[in-house]
């Protein structure tokens, strides 16, 4: 052998190791989780009753994360009911097996347990995860979800001192059996009892030191009334909402919609004592409100009244705040390039889908639509019927994609959508109470807000410049939202009202973004765990 292939030899076999070792090292780290899910008694408004928690906690363990871990969870139901959690906002990228929703999986049995596994690919920012199931997140099983930068990302912001994590939620002393019920009955539900932040309905106690940075990660986990938020005689500054850094505006207090989430720096430069921390409910009559504390460091003073006034009860104040949050272009968020670089008003628009919310009562009771069409769940996964080709379980005819005249009925709704495909979705509210809609898999630029009927002239008012971009969208009382959208994670999606009874009768839909190639890099083979049901069978090898 000469010295040049020995050289050349040697040359390999260092590449060789030299690369193991790199992919050896590669892979991001992981965390593991073990939940158990169980009833417990709690008094959130003063009232012994039954809520769901997790690992004993009431609200669930909050998971944080940064960019790119892998999150394992091990859930065990020891409910008496199937149960499913999915991750409000997390994209799962190239992989809907983990979204934790009717349309993608079987839900977990009572007394069995299953495992997600999936990646915080290419996040930041504050997040939520909930019960999918039923009614079952009226009765807690929500936490909190955080995803920090990695180390050698730019934070286009001071570092706080410290995080505080506050989960606004609407509640109800009905249990979520006895709201199950009411609903399947054919009945509306009532006005929430109250509102709890992290579980607790006045008294919760923020402690911090003056002249410090803190940042508040704030997410409206009801499941009906938006919310407004504030806090006594300090200004917050906007500084991401659901994944996006916005421009750093200044604010007195913020709308916070059913399934939002939103991350706010506050200066602790106020004389020292304590102040309240108020949430109250938007466009609702009586206004409910709970209070918590921010206590500086060394406090003797108690917080006083009167509480900070609440917005006016004026649909146009809330929409106009709505248009100041704006994209901060040159920002990075989690990968180092700017948020500006995707040019997303001068991408021409594939298709547009017109989804007119409604109200109706089909075969004796209340059912709520999306273009006449109330969904109704399979018994076997949409995600299992379309990978393994299963017949009857769903079609691309039932559900039109702009609002037409006629009955309205029941039926599985989904869309058919070509991978990549850029989409405009109109939602249009015809009611005259505030919608919010989720889109899973994905986030969406928030182009526009308008009063009346949507038409296309309306698009020469869309914001084509800094739209921020969220996967949780409001509506506001007869008007119109409009979000742009390049729908390039192939599975099947999750449209749905957030508004959680809404949402149980029938407000949701999916979308199927698909192509015809069989390839990981588009989307991963069902995980070795997958639960089968309905017509789905274990396929024998």
């Amino acid at each position: 052998m000469t010295k040049q292939t020995n050289l050349l030899l040697v040359g390999f076999l260092l590449a060789y190791c030299f690369s193991s070792v790199f992919m050896v090292n590669a892979e991001d780290p992981y965390l593991f989780f073990t939940w158990t899910v169980t009833y417990g008694t709690r008094s959130p408004l003063g009232v012994p009753q039954q809520v769901i928690l997790i690992n004993g906690q009431f609200p669930g363990p909050a998971i944080e994360g940064v960019t790119n871990n892998n999150i394992v969870v091990n859930v065990i139901n020891k409910l008496d009911e199937p149960f499913l959690i999915t991750w409000n906002g997390i994209k799962q990228r190239k992989m809907s097996w983990q979204d934790g929703v009717l349309g993608t999986n079987c839900p977990i049995q009572p007394n069995s347990n299953w495992t997600y596994h999936f990646q915080l690919k290419d996040q930041i920012g504050t997040y939520t995860y909930f019960a999918s199931t039923s009614m079952h997140r009226a009765s807690g099983a929500f936490g909190a979800l955080n995803i920090n930068q990695r180390s050698v990302i730019f934070v286009p912001y001071p570092k706080p001192d410290a995080d505080f994590t506050l989960l606004v939620s609407d509640w109800y002393k009905m249990g979520h059996k006895e709201l199950r019920r009411r609903l399947d009955s054919g009945r509306a539900l009532p006005l929430p009892d109250g509102l709890l932040i992290n579980g607790a309905s006045r008294g919760l106690v923020f402690t911090g030191q003056h002249g410090k940075i803190y940042r508040f990660r704030v997410s409206n986990v009801g499941i009906s009334t938006s919310i407004n938020f504030r806090i006594q005689g300090h200004m917050m500054t906007l500084v991401e909402v659901e994944g996006s850094h916005t421009l750093q505006e200044v604010y007195e207090s913020l709308d916070i919609h059913v399934g939002q989430s939103v991350t706010v720096l506050v200066t602790l430069k106020a004389p020292v004592k304590d102040y309240f921390i108020v949430a109250s409910t938007r466009f609702t009559k009586p206004v409910l409100t709970t209070t918590g504390i921010l206590s500086y460091q060394g406090s003797k003073i108690r917080p006083s009244h009167p509480l900070p006034m609440d917005p006016t009860y004026h649909i146009h104040w809330s929409m106009k705040q709505a248009r100041t949050i704006r994209l901060n272009l040159t920002a990075n968020a989690a990968r180092p390039n700017p948020q500006g670089s995707f040019h997303y008003g001068t991408i021409p628009i594939n298709r547009t889908f017109v989804l007119a919310n409604g109200r109706a009562r089909i075969n004796g009771k209340l059912r709520y639509t999306v273009n006449r069409v109330s969904y109704v769940n399979p018994a076997t996964p949409l995600k299992l019927a379309d990978w393994f080709n299963i017949p009857g379980v769903f079609n691309f005819r039932t559900i039109m994609n702009i609002p037409t005249p006629g009955p309205s009925i029941l039926g599985t709704s989904v869309f058919d959508v070509a991978l990549h495909e850029y989409v405009e979705f109109v939602f249009q509210n015809n009611e005259r109470s505030i919608q919010s809609w989720h889109l899973d898999g994905t986030s969406a630029y928030v182009v526009g807000y308008g009063s009346g009927t949507w038409n296309m002239a309306k698009r020469r008012g869309y914001n084509l410049i800094d739209a921020v971009t969220k996967h949780t969208f409001q509506v506001y009382p007869m008007s119109w939202t409009s979000i742009l959208v390049s729908l390039d994670n192939k599975g099947m999606w999750n449209l749905r009202s957030q508004i959680w009874s809404r949402r149980y009768l029938g407000q949701e839909l999916y979308v199927r973004v698909w192509n015809d190639e069989k390839s990981l890099y588009t989307e991963s083979e069902p995980p070795v765990n997958a639960l089968f049901c309905g017509k789905a069978k274990r396929p024998r090898f």
